[in-house]
């Protein structure tokens, strides 16, 4: 079965600096042609079935993923959404909370991702729901013999697919990256990736 990882496309908060995370934004215009362009790429793959992140910059995307490729909606996956990493500094921009909670930022760039800042998901919960949810979808539609399935959501869970499952570390995943996976029962084979810095076997 193939596997598709897909980030979503730039967003308003990309484009206003602010922390992301569990902040709700939308594609900003750049983000929906990145999109666009995404699904067109994507034409080429016959894509069984589209899982998405609840996240509004998430469904926009999956969306017009949908729509290219002739699929029906996609479904909704709320353990695929992003970590709540920022806690009380999400949604706010990055300047603005350096002055008014420079003890998190500090906290924040220093012990990620393991940090304490207030109000934000613990790293191994993130970690726990992301592949209890992205485990489950795997081996349903492999028990059903699906022929390949994509997921659009964003950089946090695919990091994680990646150093938990795969034992990969990727740095650099930019706006509408691509990861194909090929999954035969027992494990994975990294068949390609776009729109990424690097990736590099991880240490365990």
């Amino acid at each position: 079965m193939r596997v598709f990882l897909l980030r979503h496309g730039e967003t308003t908060g990309d484009a206003e600096k602010r922390y992301g995370g569990d902040y709700d934004d939308s594609l900003t215009l750049k983000g929906q042609v990145q999109a666009q362009k995404l699904a067109k790429r994507l034409k080429e793959y016959e894509i069984s079935k589209l899982f998405t992140s609840p996240k509004k910059r998430a469904l926009e995307t999956a969306a017009i993923i949908g729509s290219e490729l002739g699929l029906e909606e996609a479904t909704p996956v709320e353990d695929m959404r992003e970590r709540n990493q920022y806690g009380i500094l999400t949604g706010m921009k990055k300047d603005q909370a350096k002055k008014k909670h420079p003890d998190e930022v500090e906290d924040l760039e220093e012990n990620n991702p393991h940090h304490h800042v207030k109000d934000s998901e613990e790293y191994f919960a993130f970690c726990e729901r992301t592949l209890a949810a992205f485990n489950e979808i795997i081996e349903e539609e492999n028990e059903i013999e699906t022929d390949s399935i994509a997921f659009v959501t964003h950089g946090g869970p695919i990091t994680i697919i990646f150093r938990e499952i795969l034992g990969f570390e990727i740095k650099g995943i930019k706006d509408c990256a691509l990861f194909e996976l090929d999954y035969d029962g027992n494990g994975y084979e990294i068949i390609s990736a776009d729109d990424v810095d690097s990736i590099e076997a991880g240490l365990s």
